[in-house]
Order: structure tokens, then sequence, then C-alpha cells
């Protein structure tokens, strides 16, 4: 179930603006209830406080914010999400401090909770929405990484006359590799393997 929140504050307006900021959330994707109107009492007296009830909206970027609100609480991380969509793609970026526990080794935390995200968010009630996560900028800097990897291994295999299979990667990384290589008129690139072991070969290419 979603997230409720109740708050109370001298006026509807105040309290509304309490639970939205601790939903993270706009007026636009929230059900707002109101408990109580509020009075100001007469001369002071007998004043009582407006209560509001404030429900998220079943909808995607909502989905999104609640599991990882979740999983986040239950790691004892404070972590703010940052949450765009543009068409069919949703981009999520972590703003926190020590985010290497969520990255780790080769991104493959990150990977595993950006995939638990998309089951998440996409439950067949709608179209499909790919989810990408990112903390850091870790995304640009791995890919820049992996374009640096692939050329020097490219001049690597033309020099050697040699071909050479990397590690295991995942589907995304292996497409950076063969998108980097597949215009050099030197080598060849292709996938072995099956998941979760699939490498990519870069071998020299047939003449």
């Amino acid at each position: 179930m979603s997230k409720c929140v109740e708050k109370s504050a001298k006026t509807v307006d105040e309290a509304v603006k309490l639970a939205l900021a601790e939903l993270g959330l706009d007026r636009d994707n929230v059900e707002i209830e109101v408990i109580e109107e509020g009075s100001r009492g007469l001369f002071g007296l007998g004043a009582k406080d407006a209560v509001v009830k404030v429900t998220p909206n079943i909808n995607l970027e909502g989905r999104a914010r609640e599991f990882l609100d979740n999983v986040f609480v239950s790691m004892g991380l404070r972590v703010e999400l940052d949450v765009k969509t543009e068409g069919k793609i949703m981009t999520i970026n972590l703003i926190g401090d020590n985010l290497g526990i969520i990255i780790g080794k080769r991104g493959d935390t990150l990977d595993a909770l950006e995939h638990l995200v998309n089951l998440c968010v996409n439950k067949g009630d709608g179209e499909y929405v790919k989810v990408i996560l990112d903390a850091e900028d870790y995304r640009a800097r791995r890919e820049q990484t992996l374009i640096k990897l692939a050329k020097n291994l490219a001049a690597s295999v033309t020099r050697n006359n040699r071909k050479i299979t990397l590690e295991p990667m995942h589907s995304n990384e292996r497409r950076i590799i063969h998108a980097t290589l597949q215009n050099n008129p030197n080598v060849d690139t292709f996938s072995i393997g099956d998941e979760p072991n699939r490498k990519v070969v870069i071998a020299p290419k047939k003449k």
C-alpha cells in the first residue's frame, strides 16, 4: 500500500505542505483529504489545528519512490531521489553521502537495484517505462572507462594479431564495447557464453 501521511498545522495549506515535503511529492501526485479544517477560536481560545491526510497517487514515479525509500530505510541510508520522466524513460539520480555501498563492485549492486525498480514500476497495468538508476554520475564515468578500455584493447589486438576475451559484463556494458568498436577497420567484436557470464571477444578482423 502507498504510504499515507497525516499532518497538522494552523492552516490546511501549511499542513499539506508539511505532508508533501515528507513524501517528496507535489500536489499533482497525491490525494488530499481534509480531516479537520481548523479554527482560530474566539479571542485565541479554543483554537484547533487543521489536520490533513495525504496519500500518493498510484503512479509510476510514486511506485519507484516508495520502493527505493523502503530499501534505503532498511539499509539505514539517507538518500534523496531526483526523478525525471521523459516519454517512456524514467531517470532516477540518487543523491547522498557514501553511495559506494549502493553502487557496489563495478556497479553490480546498482544494476541489481535498477532491475528490481523496473519490476516494481512495470507491473503490467500500463505502458512499459524503462527506469535508469544512477548515483554520483556512475553510469557516465563507467561508460567513459569502458570506451577507453575498448580502444586500448583493440589497439593491442591489432598490434599482436591475437584475440582478447573480456571478463563477464552486463548487457548494457557489452553494448558500449560493441558500439565503440563497430566502425574499427581492424577488429570485430562478438559475445560468447550465457548470462550472467556472457563475455565480449575482440578479435582481429578477417582479411
